[in-house]
Protein backbone atom coordinates (compact mmCIF):
# COMPACT_ATOMS: atom_id res chain seq x y z
CA UNK A 1 0.00 0.00 0.00
CA UNK A 2 2.98 2.33 -0.35
CA UNK A 3 1.17 3.96 -3.30
CA UNK A 4 -1.19 5.73 -0.90
CA UNK A 5 1.21 8.64 -0.31
CA UNK A 6 0.46 10.14 -3.73
CA UNK A 7 -3.35 10.42 -3.48
CA UNK A 8 -3.18 11.45 0.18
CA UNK A 9 -0.70 14.24 -0.51
CA UNK A 10 -2.76 15.42 -3.50
CA UNK A 11 -5.89 15.55 -1.36
CA UNK A 12 -4.11 17.55 1.34
CA UNK A 13 -2.51 19.85 -1.24
CA UNK A 14 -5.92 20.78 -2.67
CA UNK A 15 -6.56 22.50 0.67
CA UNK A 16 -3.05 23.39 1.82
CA UNK A 17 -1.68 25.00 -1.34
CA UNK A 18 -4.41 27.65 -1.83
CA UNK A 19 -4.36 28.40 1.90
CA UNK A 20 -0.57 28.63 1.86
CA UNK A 21 -0.59 31.01 -1.11
CA UNK A 22 -3.03 33.28 0.70
CA UNK A 23 -0.85 33.14 3.79
CA UNK A 24 2.27 34.09 1.85
CA UNK A 25 0.49 36.98 0.16
CA UNK A 26 -1.07 38.24 3.40
CA UNK A 27 2.37 38.18 5.04
CA UNK A 28 3.81 40.26 2.20
CA UNK A 29 5.96 37.38 0.95
CA UNK A 30 5.79 38.17 -2.74
CA UNK A 31 8.27 38.60 -5.58
CA UNK A 32 8.02 39.83 -9.15
CA UNK A 33 8.07 37.23 -11.90
CA UNK A 34 9.51 37.59 -15.41
CA UNK A 35 6.51 39.67 -16.47
CA UNK A 36 6.75 42.02 -13.51
CA UNK A 37 3.75 40.58 -11.66
CA UNK A 38 3.95 40.28 -7.87
CA UNK A 39 3.29 36.66 -6.89
CA UNK A 40 3.23 34.71 -3.61
CA UNK A 41 6.74 33.41 -2.93
CA UNK A 42 8.19 30.85 -2.28
CA UNK A 43 5.52 28.26 -3.08
CA UNK A 44 8.11 25.52 -2.55
CA UNK A 45 7.89 26.05 1.20
CA UNK A 46 4.16 25.28 1.06
CA UNK A 47 4.75 22.18 -1.07
CA UNK A 48 7.38 20.77 1.30
CA UNK A 49 5.20 21.49 4.33
CA UNK A 50 2.23 19.74 2.72
CA UNK A 51 4.35 16.64 2.12
CA UNK A 52 5.40 16.59 5.77
CA UNK A 53 1.80 16.89 6.94
CA UNK A 54 0.89 13.93 4.74
CA UNK A 55 3.89 12.02 6.09
CA UNK A 56 2.83 12.32 9.74
CA UNK A 57 -0.15 9.90 9.79
CA UNK A 58 1.49 7.54 7.30
CA UNK A 59 4.64 7.23 9.41
CA UNK A 60 2.61 6.56 12.56
CA UNK A 61 0.39 3.94 10.96
CA UNK A 62 3.30 2.38 9.11
CA UNK A 63 5.03 1.69 12.43
CA UNK A 64 2.15 1.12 14.86
CA UNK A 65 -0.25 -0.76 12.56
CA UNK A 66 2.54 -2.68 10.83
CA UNK A 67 1.30 -1.84 7.34
CA UNK A 68 3.42 -0.85 4.34
CA UNK A 69 2.26 2.69 3.73
CA UNK A 70 5.72 4.10 3.01
CA UNK A 71 8.54 2.81 0.84
CA UNK A 72 11.39 1.75 3.12
CA UNK A 73 13.93 3.62 0.95
CA UNK A 74 12.18 6.92 1.70
CA UNK A 75 14.19 7.04 4.95
CA UNK A 76 17.37 7.43 2.92
CA UNK A 77 16.26 9.95 0.34
CA UNK A 78 14.04 12.23 2.43
CA UNK A 79 17.17 13.71 4.00
CA UNK A 80 18.27 15.01 0.62
CA UNK A 81 14.84 16.25 -0.46
CA UNK A 82 14.19 18.27 2.68
CA UNK A 83 17.82 19.35 2.96
CA UNK A 84 18.03 20.91 -0.51
CA UNK A 85 14.56 22.43 -0.07
CA UNK A 86 15.85 24.12 3.09
CA UNK A 87 18.97 25.33 1.28
CA UNK A 88 16.74 26.74 -1.44
CA UNK A 89 14.60 28.46 1.18
CA UNK A 90 17.76 29.98 2.67
CA UNK A 91 18.63 31.36 -0.74
CA UNK A 92 15.07 32.64 -1.25
CA UNK A 93 15.01 34.32 2.15
CA UNK A 94 18.53 35.76 2.33
CA UNK A 95 19.55 36.02 -1.33
CA UNK A 96 19.79 39.34 -3.13
CA UNK A 97 16.99 38.66 -5.58
CA UNK A 98 17.65 39.49 -9.21
CA UNK A 99 19.94 42.51 -8.89
CA UNK A 100 22.65 43.01 -11.47
CA UNK A 101 25.49 42.09 -9.13
CA UNK A 102 23.85 38.91 -7.84
CA UNK A 103 26.01 35.86 -8.64
CA UNK A 104 24.21 33.56 -11.06
CA UNK A 105 25.05 30.00 -12.04
CA UNK A 106 28.01 27.99 -10.89
CA UNK A 107 30.45 30.31 -12.66
CA UNK A 108 28.99 33.32 -10.88
CA UNK A 109 29.18 31.69 -7.47
CA UNK A 110 32.75 30.51 -8.10
CA UNK A 111 33.72 34.04 -9.13
CA UNK A 112 32.13 35.41 -5.94
CA UNK A 113 34.16 32.96 -3.86
CA UNK A 114 37.37 34.05 -5.59
CA UNK A 115 36.47 37.64 -4.72
CA UNK A 116 36.02 36.72 -1.07
CA UNK A 117 32.20 36.77 -1.12
CA UNK A 118 30.21 33.75 0.05
CA UNK A 119 26.84 33.99 -1.67
CA UNK A 120 23.79 32.10 -0.51
CA UNK A 121 23.92 30.31 -3.86
CA UNK A 122 27.40 29.02 -3.04
CA UNK A 123 26.21 27.87 0.38
CA UNK A 124 23.36 26.08 -1.37
CA UNK A 125 25.74 24.34 -3.77
CA UNK A 126 28.15 23.25 -1.04
CA UNK A 127 25.29 22.04 1.15
CA UNK A 128 23.72 20.07 -1.70
CA UNK A 129 27.07 18.41 -2.39
CA UNK A 130 27.38 17.36 1.25
CA UNK A 131 23.82 16.03 1.34
CA UNK A 132 24.25 14.11 -1.92
CA UNK A 133 27.53 12.58 -0.74
CA UNK A 134 25.78 11.45 2.44
CA UNK A 135 22.60 9.91 1.01
CA UNK A 136 24.39 8.11 -1.83
CA UNK A 137 26.88 6.53 0.58
CA UNK A 138 26.40 3.10 2.12
CA UNK A 139 25.01 1.48 -1.04
CA UNK A 140 28.02 -0.71 -1.74
CA UNK A 141 29.10 1.20 -4.85
CA UNK A 142 32.56 1.26 -6.34
CA UNK A 143 34.34 4.61 -6.13
CA UNK A 144 33.60 5.65 -9.71
CA UNK A 145 29.92 4.67 -9.49
CA UNK A 146 29.59 6.47 -6.17
CA UNK A 147 31.02 9.71 -7.55
CA UNK A 148 28.90 9.39 -10.70
CA UNK A 149 25.71 8.97 -8.66
CA UNK A 150 26.57 11.94 -6.46
CA UNK A 151 27.15 14.03 -9.58
CA UNK A 152 23.90 12.86 -11.16
CA UNK A 153 21.90 13.79 -8.07
CA UNK A 154 23.47 17.24 -7.75
CA UNK A 155 23.35 18.10 -11.44
CA UNK A 156 19.72 17.00 -11.80
CA UNK A 157 18.75 19.18 -8.86
CA UNK A 158 20.58 22.12 -10.42
CA UNK A 159 19.11 21.47 -13.87
CA UNK A 160 15.56 21.88 -12.61
CA UNK A 161 16.67 25.10 -10.96
CA UNK A 162 17.86 26.28 -14.38
CA UNK A 163 14.53 25.23 -15.92
CA UNK A 164 12.48 27.27 -13.46
CA UNK A 165 12.45 30.44 -15.53
CA UNK A 166 8.84 30.22 -16.74
CA UNK A 167 5.63 29.17 -14.96
CA UNK A 168 5.14 25.41 -14.84
CA UNK A 169 8.30 24.54 -16.76
CA UNK A 170 10.06 22.67 -13.93
CA UNK A 171 6.87 20.80 -13.01
CA UNK A 172 6.28 19.76 -16.63
CA UNK A 173 9.87 18.52 -16.80
CA UNK A 174 9.29 16.39 -13.71
CA UNK A 175 6.08 14.95 -15.15
CA UNK A 176 7.83 14.02 -18.40
CA UNK A 177 10.73 12.45 -16.50
CA UNK A 178 8.44 10.47 -14.21
CA UNK A 179 6.29 9.25 -17.10
CA UNK A 180 9.36 8.26 -19.11
CA UNK A 181 10.87 6.31 -16.22
CA UNK A 182 7.62 4.58 -15.28
CA UNK A 183 6.83 3.60 -18.87
CA UNK A 184 10.40 2.79 -19.81
CA UNK A 185 10.98 0.52 -16.81
CA UNK A 186 7.30 -0.51 -16.69
CA UNK A 187 7.07 0.23 -12.99
CA UNK A 188 5.32 2.56 -10.57
CA UNK A 189 8.22 2.47 -8.11
CA UNK A 190 9.09 6.18 -8.55
CA UNK A 191 5.56 7.20 -7.56
CA UNK A 192 5.49 4.76 -4.67
CA UNK A 193 8.81 6.05 -3.37
CA UNK A 194 8.27 9.81 -3.66
CA UNK A 195 4.57 10.17 -4.43
CA UNK A 196 4.14 11.96 -1.11
CA UNK A 197 6.34 14.77 -2.49
CA UNK A 198 5.21 14.61 -6.12
CA UNK A 199 1.52 15.06 -5.23
CA UNK A 200 1.79 18.64 -3.92
CA UNK A 201 3.98 19.55 -6.90
CA UNK A 202 1.19 18.47 -9.28
CA UNK A 203 -1.36 20.58 -7.42
CA UNK A 204 1.02 23.53 -7.13
CA UNK A 205 1.58 23.53 -10.88
CA UNK A 206 -1.95 24.86 -11.42
CA UNK A 207 -1.12 27.92 -9.34
CA UNK A 208 2.28 28.56 -10.93
CA UNK A 209 0.76 28.26 -14.40
CA UNK A 210 -2.00 30.70 -13.44
CA UNK A 211 0.68 33.06 -12.10
CA UNK A 212 -0.62 33.08 -8.56
CA UNK A 213 2.65 31.88 -6.99
CA UNK A 214 6.32 31.23 -7.75
CA UNK A 215 8.22 28.10 -6.74
CA UNK A 216 11.39 29.89 -5.69
CA UNK A 217 14.61 27.94 -5.23
CA UNK A 218 12.81 26.09 -2.43
CA UNK A 219 10.43 24.57 -4.94
CA UNK A 220 12.78 24.08 -7.87
CA UNK A 221 15.33 22.40 -5.59
CA UNK A 222 12.65 20.09 -4.25
CA UNK A 223 11.47 19.20 -7.75
CA UNK A 224 15.04 18.65 -8.94
CA UNK A 225 15.73 16.42 -5.94
CA UNK A 226 12.68 14.31 -6.77
CA UNK A 227 13.89 13.95 -10.35
CA UNK A 228 17.43 13.07 -9.27
CA UNK A 229 16.30 10.41 -6.82
CA UNK A 230 13.98 8.95 -9.44
CA UNK A 231 16.91 8.58 -11.85
CA UNK A 232 19.13 6.98 -9.21
CA UNK A 233 16.54 4.50 -8.00
CA UNK A 234 14.97 3.51 -11.34
CA UNK A 235 17.91 3.24 -13.76
CA UNK A 236 20.62 0.60 -13.79
CA UNK A 237 24.33 1.41 -13.77
CA UNK A 238 24.67 2.07 -17.51
CA UNK A 239 21.41 3.99 -17.58
CA UNK A 240 22.58 6.28 -14.80
CA UNK A 241 25.81 7.02 -16.66
CA UNK A 242 23.84 7.91 -19.80
CA UNK A 243 21.54 10.10 -17.70
CA UNK A 244 24.58 11.79 -16.16
CA UNK A 245 25.98 12.60 -19.60
CA UNK A 246 22.64 14.05 -20.74
CA UNK A 247 22.09 16.07 -17.56
CA UNK A 248 25.68 17.34 -17.61
CA UNK A 249 25.34 18.45 -21.24
CA UNK A 250 22.07 20.26 -20.51
CA UNK A 251 23.59 21.90 -17.44
CA UNK A 252 26.59 23.16 -19.39
CA UNK A 253 24.29 24.48 -22.09
CA UNK A 254 22.13 26.20 -19.48
CA UNK A 255 25.19 27.84 -17.94
CA UNK A 256 26.47 29.13 -21.28
CA UNK A 257 23.30 29.74 -23.27
CA UNK A 258 19.63 30.57 -22.73
CA UNK A 259 17.41 27.53 -22.21
CA UNK A 260 14.35 29.72 -22.75
CA UNK A 261 15.60 30.82 -26.19
CA UNK A 262 16.36 27.22 -27.13
CA UNK A 263 12.85 26.13 -26.17
CA UNK A 264 11.33 29.03 -28.09
CA UNK A 265 13.23 27.99 -31.22
CA UNK A 266 11.76 24.46 -31.28
CA UNK A 267 8.00 24.50 -32.05
CA UNK A 268 7.00 21.28 -30.19
CA UNK A 269 8.90 22.37 -27.08
CA UNK A 270 7.50 25.88 -27.36
CA UNK A 271 3.95 24.53 -27.50
CA UNK A 272 4.50 22.23 -24.52
CA UNK A 273 6.21 24.98 -22.55
CA UNK A 274 3.35 27.45 -23.10
CA UNK A 275 0.60 24.90 -22.45
CA UNK A 276 -1.66 26.14 -19.67
CA UNK A 277 0.11 29.46 -19.10
CA UNK A 278 -2.08 32.55 -18.81
CA UNK A 279 0.26 34.72 -20.87
CA UNK A 280 -0.16 32.59 -23.98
Amino acid sequence: MDWIGLPLSIALALFMVPAGIRGLSDAGLVRQNYRGLSLAFPLGAVLATTSLIALAPLAFLDDRADVNLLDADLRRWITYLLGVAFLGFLDDALGQGASADTPRGWRGHARALREGRLSTGAIKAIGALALAAYVVSGRGLQAFDYLADVALLILTTNLFNLLDLRPGRAEKGLILLGAGLCLGAWTTDPLQLLGIFAGPVLVGMWFTLRERAMLGDTGSNLIGAIGGVWLLTTLGGDGRLIALAVVAALTIYGELRSISKAIESIPPLRSLDSLGRVDE
